[in-house]
């Protein structure tokens, strides 16, 4: 058995999500970093010129999207001389299931003076540098060792972090730095919304916001904290990698109580790239 470590392939329908791409909410739907990851790539393939960088994309995922060939359209909103914004639209059967709005920033040179940062760095796990698409790495405070590749000993409700090579979005397609960051980040939602009895949030956007890209391949993110009330949660996480944090990640999500996920009663299939 061949295994296909990617999101989709590309066909004359268009993008064909492959297993890797399956939910952990349903088998018959598409998981949000393969969602998030295909219209930042297109959005930056697209978009983004010389000298610029994307700083902040915005995706929203307001409607399921199925097991089924899916486009992207994108439109430049704002070419300017140090910003520029574009949008996309996820369609399927000619409806949109999701959009998503990036904001590229002209780089230029750091201002004088010293600024406040966080203090505490997050820090990856000893293991050798990687560079083709790993199983992901979990941690939690309140594991023994820290790190471990088995999804079920971190379900607990202390702190929550992941480190990964990400998959391609499109098969046989090396991610950039930046989908690469979108593809992780997107997993702010399972870190700062699992708990003691698995997953019960599903998360219905995602903001990420990049100081730089990342260097290497590896990427990881650490949750930094969850507001719930009513059903409804935020969540907001520190993108890393080796050479230390380089970005953030917030998403808000509503309760899918009735579909929780489980990982400690085995519900590891989509655990390998998300749910």
């Amino acid at each position: 058995m061949v295994v296909r470590y990617g999101y989709f392939e590309t066909t004359a329908r268009g993008f064909e999500p492959l297993p890797f791409a399956t939910s952990a909410w349903s088998p018959t739907m598409v998981n949000g970093p393969a969602i998030c990851g295909l219209m930042a790539r297109a959005l930056e393939q697209q978009h983004c010129s010389a000298g610029f960088m994307p700083a902040r994309l915005t995706v929203d995922l307001f409607r399921p999207t199925l097991a089924k060939p899916l486009t992207v359209v994108t439109e430049l909103v704002r070419e300017g001389r140090r910003i520029r914004v574009a949008d996309a639209a996820l369609m399927q059967d000619c409806v949109d299931v999701a959009r998503a709005t990036v904001v590229f920033l002209k780089r230029s040179v750091q201002p004088p003076g010293q600024l406040w940062t966080r203090a505490e760095v997050p820090q990856p796990p000893a293991v050798p540098v990687a560079t083709e698409p790993t199983r992901p790495l979990w941690g939690s405070d309140a594991h023994a060792d820290g790190w471990s590749g088995e999804i079920r000993e971190h379900q607990n409700d202390s702190r929550k972090r992941m480190w990964q090579v990400p998959l391609c979005v499109v098969e046989g397609e090396t991610p950039s730095p930046f989908v690469g960051a979108v593809v992780i980040g997107e997993a702010t939602s399972l870190m700062t919304n699992w708990g003691s009895a698995g997953v019960g949030f599903i998360n219905t956007d995602m903001t990420l916001a990049l100081a730089r890209q990342p260097v290497g391949s590896e990427v990881g993110v650490e949750a930094d904290s969850h507001i719930s009330a009513d059903g409804v949660a935020v969540g907001s996480a520190t993108l890393f990698d080796r050479a230390g944090s380089f970005g953030t990640c917030v998403v808000t999500a509503l309760s899918n109580a009735e579909r929780q996920v489980d990982f400690a009663n085995g519900d590891t299939t989509s655990a390998k790239a998300g749910i």
